[in-house]
């Protein structure tokens, strides 16, 4: 169906009676009433249950209502009173619900049955769970297990995860591919070359400390709301806060708490960004390299003057390495270049520089718009590098914080979900479980695609998620993936994954996380890590949408059972039957982040994971925290020259979390009715004689001979910089060629893909 979109500029602050009014519709919608008091009593608190939306931090002390628009659309959307039940799939064929949108299929409600796919019948069936089991393990093994791959979305919990890594491990590979492949790979890359972690290293406890906040590439009112209850604390402090994106944001820009009645009643915002530049897609180096040449010229003037330094000499002598490399790469870089490349003014970024030079403390926040370039690592070293300069590593109300998107995405990877064998602690799982653990590297998502076009993978496991919607060259990877012998889908709703099917495919539906999981032992608890890296315990605490679901570590185990031969040392039916000796085997493989697992569930805010940079601790090949020094000062795939290629950011709506569409709305761009639309610069479509509202087609730039184009847009006036375009994920993926990637981490590069327009 053709949706018409209409565009009305929101001039409303985020938060606020915008937000509330969206609550009440969305529970409306879903029929959700049993939810609403759960989101106040139990959402995000101890004792209750975890958000399954984003992995920010929960406060140990947390507010009456510790959730965010998103985060109860989601818990809305996970306790629905509708259902997919088998008599809908008896009324659709397959071929029919292609036809459908991803909310359309969503928004059909939970799944109730475990199926199968019948292909005479273009339908899928109810079957038990026996034999589900049985079936799905006889094919594992007969295959290869090189050519099976096992793939998990990060809403998983740590005991689910650890036993799903096990399975794989077991079963004979490290294919274990996860949705942090497609976002914040690059971090895991980038942040162990410079500090010697993965991870972020602030903590919550951090924004009451600090003294400014620098953000890149980082939609805070549509990914990760909560954090503005923090960030309106720290202006309350009269702190700055220095924003650099493409768009202007509402999040960034002001926010009116719901839980403050006179800032309700007044609708008086507070304002979040003290600066805000419009850095043009993909061009975040210049303008990093830009701030880092006018805190150069800072500190030569105050050198010149005799004064403090504006350099921290000390810390960059005893902590770091590779400084006068960085300095002379500075110092060499033309400010003519840098304007041209960022599209912003020199006055500008020495500005920020200025701002920044004067805290003591500074936190940078950062998020997939510096992850998703082909030069993403370089993005986040140069973000790194300015945090050297001034000591801001270490610190406390300083440091690096990634934001993370789904619930459990950096947790999963913690307890052993990693394609890559020197994350994983092999030899002790060997000594633990008494098995040889495969030894090569497995398939991450990217080479998982590739995989699977080539015909190498024969089986697809999908614990949650929406992998073939999720992934870039969509037309190419749904043909492909009809190829495949087996794809076996954990899974809460419908969605277009599932109707891409193989020559068998099962749909096993699963609890949710706000559901009470019932074991032997009795009612179970699961655990999760945010984005601070902090653990925190979730009790499900509403009825099962159906009494035919299993929880995640029931089905984990049963596969393993059918599919592996009996191993007396890994005792599947005990974990099931008590999650915490799931937590003493994941303690054992892991001592130094979860000794006294069980003891410490309920710590409020959750207990941290040792952070080494945290304590000015390098587990570097130097040593020492390195400044690395970026190859180009634009991280995209084309070279800025020719005017008639656009560069094509790819987001997520204000109704929407990841490939989870919950409506048409994006209210705080003002953007209703369709997701088939660009936001583009007005006189860049005016150059391109496209009508206000005009219809367009974009077709991505490459020379691979591959024609990658996708028509029916609606051209949506929108402040975004010249050169620059935005819409919507996970639509525009079609566009995405599997070969535009970050260098080293092999991320999607979906923030300036290479685009031309025309008019239709």
């Amino acid at each position: 169906m053709t949706r018409r979109v209409w565009h009305e500029p929101y001039d409303q602050p985020t938060g606020g009676w915008g937000s509330v009014k969206s609550l009440v519709k969305h529970s409306t919608q879903q029929k959700a009433v049993s939810g609403t008091a759960s989101l106040l009593r139990d959402h995000n608190k101890t004792g209750g249950y975890m958000c399954t939306s984003c992995a920010w931090a929960k406060p140990a002390r947390p507010h009456l209502a510790e959730f965010c628009e998103n985060g109860a659309k989601a818990t809305f959307w996970d306790l629905t009173a509708k259902r997919t039940t088998p008599d809908f799939f008896a009324r659709h064929t397959v071929t029919e619900l292609m036809g459908w949108s991803d909310h359309d299929l969503e928004n059909e409600g939970r799944l109730t049955h475990p199926m199968r796919y019948d292909a005479d019948g273009d339908r899928y069936v109810p079957v038990g769970w026996e034999e589900a089991f049985a079936a799905i393990g006889s094919k594992l093994q007969g295959y290869d297990p090189k050519s099976t791959v096992f793939y998990a979305s990060g809403r998983a919990s740590l005991e689910t995860s650890y036993m799903y890594q096990l399975l794989a491990r077991l079963y004979g590979n490290n294919n274990l591919p996860d949705s942090s492949n497609m976002c914040h790979e690059t971090t895991s890359v980038a942040l162990p070359q410079s500090i010697g972690t993965p991870v972020g290293t602030v903590l919550l406890e951090d924004f009451g400390k600090t003294d400014c906040i620098l953000s890149f590439g980082q939609n805070i009112g549509t990914n990760s709301p909560r954090l503005l209850h923090s960030l309106q604390e720290v202006r309350e402090r009269d702190v700055p806060i220095i924003v650099f994106n493409p768009l202007r944001e509402r999040g960034w820009e002001s926010f009116v708490n719901p839980q403050r009645p006179g800032q309700m009643l007044t609708n008086t915002p507070t304002q979040i960004a003290t600066e805000y530049h419009q850095v043009r897609a993909g061009a975040d180096i210049a303008a990093m390299m830009g701030i880092a040449k006018a805190v150069l010229a800072l500190d030569d003037e105050a050198r010149r003057a005799g004064a403090a330094r504006v350099l921290d000499e000390a810390f960059i002598a005893e902590h770091t390495h590779g400084f006068e490399a960085f300095e002379a790469m500075v110092r060499q870089t033309g400010w003519a270049e840098i304007e041209l490349t960022s599209g912003l003014p020199r006055a500008a970024l020495e500005s920020a520089a200025t701002t920044y030079a004067r805290a003591r403390s500074v936190i940078a926040i950062y998020g997939m718009g510096l992850t998703q370039h082909r030069l993403g690592v370089d993005n986040v070293q140069m973000l790194i590098n300015l945090l050297l300069m001034r000591g801001n590593i270490g610190r406390p109300g300083a440091g690096i914080c990634p934001v993370r998107g789904h619930s459990n995405v950096q947790g999963q990877r913690t307890v052993g979900i990693a394609e890559k064998t020197d994350l994983v602690p092999l030899d002790k799982l060997a000594e633990q479980f008494g098995f040889e653990p495969p030894r090569e590297d497995g398939l991450n998502t990217v080479e998982t695609c590739e995989a699977i076009v080539a015909g190498r993978i024969k089986a697809f496991i999908g614990l949650g998620g929406n992998f073939v919607r999720a992934i870039p060259e969509r037309e190419l990877m749904e043909r492909k993936w009809r190829d495949l012998g087996l794809s076996v889908q954990i899974a809460t709703k419908l969605n277009r994954s599932h109707l891409i099917t193989a020559r068998s495919t099962w749909l096993l539906p699963t609890l949710v996380r706000s559901e009470i999981d019932m074991q032997a032992t009795g009612p179970q608890i699961v655990t999760m890590e945010d984005s601070t890296t902090c653990i925190h315990a979730s009790r499900g605490k509403h009825r099962p949408a159906s009494e035919h679901l299993l929880s995640e570590p029931r089905i984990v185990a049963e596969l393993a059972k059918a599919t592996l031969p009996p191993n007396p040392r890994v005792p599947w039916d005990a974990w099931v039957a008590d999650y915490t000796l799931v937590r003493d085997a994941i303690a054992e493989t892991f001592p130094d982040d979860f000794h006294d697992f069980n003891a410490r569930l309920d710590i409020p805010g959750g207990f941290p994971r040792p952070v080494a940079a945290r304590q000015r601790r390098w587990e570097t090949d130097t040593g020492k925290a390195n400044f690395k020094l970026p190859k180009a000062l634009f991280a995209g795939f084309d070279d800025g020259t020719d005017p008639e290629i656009f560069r094509l950011i790819t987001l997520r709506s204000n109704d929407q979390f990841n490939t989870t569409v919950y409506g048409y709305a994006d209210r705080l761009r003002g953007i209703h009715g369709s997701r088939m639309v660009v936001m583009i610069n007005r006189e860049d479509r005016a150059r391109l004689g496209i009508a206000e509202g005009g219809s367009m087609r974009l077709t991505t730039s490459t020379d691979d001979g591959i024609i990658r184009s996708m028509g029916g847009f609606q051209a949506v006036d929108y402040d975004v910089p010249s050169g620059t375009i935005a819409a919507y994920y996970p639509e525009c993926n079609a566009l995405i060629p599997l070969w535009q990637y970050a260098e080293e981490s092999k991320t999607p590069a979906a923030k300036s893909v290479p685009v031309r327009i025309t008019a239709e």
